[in-house]
């Protein structure tokens, strides 16, 4: 690591906020310091899957309600099935952001209001048409998983989660934002409902090293930052013998279309368009764009720091904010009255509850 380069970058700055604030401590810690970190996250540890206590569906149902009404916010990952190499697991979006959630749980449970996570609801993602084809990677219909999420959004508030935070580990945001769009426009419901693509949260901490960062090569897909992530996070389904390169040259000079993370604050996203790079199945059926060869778990522990501290940071504020139990002004946030509401704010199975599947929907 070139610490002048990490302590002198000009083209990099951080925000006097709660978010930059915290970006920055990161981004300056010794290497020391990131392991504490990430020692007091418990990363590395084993998936908890299936472990009882770990996911709402796996707590005792006394349990579920007493720790949601300490603390009403539940964080929902989101991953697919997905080819990332024939060196890792086609499971690997998923385990990414299960074993993320899994260590801020482990953090919250020092406080007395320990965050909620689920089991993830989404292992069949959606996709942009260039992954069209690929073998190993399972495409849902973007209207299947946009009403999925809804669903599941409604179902979460319903049992008094009120603060539903979607924690995204794929290329498919767009259709995130819009099930919460979509939820808000036809349910009309007061509570926080957020979108979260971690990658692009700390977009800094994938820098390549002539940016004052970690890494060589700018984030792609089942490249060096993604194995690296999983050789930290997950090792037991990373196979290094089997990793492969490839290169994938667009049709248009460069430029105009940012990278996987947003790293240049270019024009237009990747997702922005179609047409002017290969399609995968056509150009790299290894299903690997960049250089998983190079990957090393050391590389990746700021970045796991920082989304770390990061989610951390956002139920924290959240939690200060509204405490279980209160959500922002009703008749502010919503077309909703106070008075049209009661019943549905009320404790489930309490006098005068009602599911808020009986109330009038406000319809598109």
């Amino acid at each position: 690591m070139n610490d002048w380069l990490k302590t002198n970058r000009t083209d990099l700055s951080f925000e006097n906020t709660s978010v930059g604030r915290m970006k920055k401590k990161i981004w300056e810690a010794t290497e020391e310091e990131i392991d504490g970190i990430l020692d007091d996250y418990g990363i590395p540890t084993p998936s908890e899957m299936a472990k009882p206590g770990t996911y709402v569906q796996t707590t005792i149902r006394q349990h579920v309600v007493e720790n949601r009404k300490k603390n009403d916010i539940v964080f929902v990952p989101i991953g697919c099935t997905e080819l990332h190499g024939i060196h890792t697991v086609t499971a690997l979006d998923t385990f990414m952001v299960t074993q993320i959630l899994e260590g801020v749980r482990r953090h919250s449970e020092k406080t007395d209001h320990p965050v909620n996570i689920v089991w993830n609801p989404i292992n069949y993602g959606g996709h942009p048409h260039h992954h069209v084809g690929m073998p190993g990677t399972i495409h849902v219909s973007d209207d299947t998983l946009k009403q999925t999420l809804i669903d599941v959004m409604l179902g979460l508030w319903n049992d008094g989660f009120r603060k539903i935070i979607l924690i995204n580990n794929h290329g498919h945001s767009w259709l995130l934002e819009a099930a919460i769009q979509e939820l808000q426009k036809t349910w009309n419901l007061p509570g926080i409902f957020r979108m979260i693509d971690w990658h692009r949260a700390v977009r800094e901490f994938f820098r390549t090293r002539d940016r004052g960062g970690d890494w060589e090569d700018n984030f792609f897909h089942a490249d060096e930052a993604e194995t690296s992530v999983m050789l930290l996070l997950a090792p037991e389904y990373v196979e290094m013998l089997f990793a492969e390169e490839t290169t994938v040259d667009g049709y248009l000079p460069d430029g105009h279309f940012d990278k996987a993370v947003d790293p240049f604050a270019r024009p237009s996203k990747w997702s922005e368009g179609q047409g002017h790079f290969p399609m995968e199945i056509n150009s790299i059926p290894e299903g690997v764009v960049g250089r998983p060869t190079i990957s090393d778990a050391k590389k990746a522990k700021r970045t796991i720091a920082a989304i770390l501290s990061y989610l951390t940071l956002v139920w924290e504020e959240i939690y200060e904010a509204y405490p279980s139990g209160t959500v922002p002004p009703i008749e502010k946030t919503t077309m909703r009255t106070e008075e049209e509401m009661e019943p549905y704010m009320k404790e489930p199975f309490t006098e005068g509850w009602r599911p808020i599947y009986a109330i009038r929907k406000m319809g598109l």
